[in-house]
């Protein structure tokens, strides 16, 4: 299959295969499937950084999307006035990205993301090596009945 914006030609399985995962990821953990989805497309599939970028934003708008109704309907789950106040500044806050991202060398962004996802795993490798305070916590938040 020939994807003409990515200037790839491959078959479509990969690429169905690397979505489906990074779907199947995204909607798990609740993380944006970008976070995951970027460094694919660089260095699985060799798209350009920008176009990666551009592209997950995409994957990740009608994923999470789908995500959100099922959290919705299966769980009760989703905070809809918390979401639509972070929607408000994530919006704003994607327009300075984007604008930023554009004015950037492909290098320096990818520079970022393996910062970012560095800083991650470093966080999650501390979290799962300190003892929390109190192992088997649990507490009730009576104010939310």
């Amino acid at each position: 299959m020939r994807f003409r914006q990515s200037h790839i030609y491959v078959s479509a399985i990969p690429v169905v295969a690397i979505g489906f995962s990074i779907g199947f990821l995204g909607a798990l953990m609740g993380i944006g499937g970008g976070f995951l989805l970027v460094p694919a497309l660089i260095y699985l599939l060799r798209v350009p950084t920008l176009t990666s970028v551009a592209t997950a934003l995409m994957l990740t708008l009608v994923t999470m999307a789908a995500a959100i109704v099922m959290h919705a309907v299966l769980n009760q789950t989703v905070d809809a006035v918390l979401g639509l106040v972070l929607m408000v500044g994530g919006t704003i806050g994607a327009q300075f990205g984007s604008r930023a991202g554009q004015s950037m060398k492909a290098e320096n962004l990818r520079l970022l993301l393996g910062l970012l996802v560095l800083a991650v795993g470093i966080r999650v490798a501390v979290d799962q090596a300190t003892k929390p305070a109190d192992l088997y916590a649990v507490t009730i938040d009576e104010s939310a009945r």
